[in-house]
């Protein structure tokens, strides 16, 4: 396999990857939030508050529950380029 395939084989690797970790996130917004009668939803005030507090918060300020999150993420990411 010639380098730049390899790297393109990597790229989708990670592309299928960040979907997978994208397509969980969003199952679990949908399953912790209210549904409304206009199917529309309604995010709970302390998710909404806790993560508008890490979205503003640096990684290294993060509490080390929250960097293991991240820590998984990172895994599946790594796992998708064989490292």
């Amino acid at each position: 396999m010639q380098p730049i395939e390899k790297v393109l084989d990597i790229r989708e690797d990670v592309a299928e990857m960040q979907h997978e970790v994208w397509s969980r996130w969003m199952d679990y917004l949908f399953k912790v939030s209210l549904p409304n009668q206009d199917g529309t939803y309604t995010i709970p005030q302390d998710k909404v508050q806790r993560w508008q507090r890490q979205m503003e918060t640096s990684y290294q300020k993060l509490t080390e529950p929250e960097k293991e999150s991240d820590r998984e993420v990172a895994d599946i990411v790594l796992s998708a380029i064989s490292l």
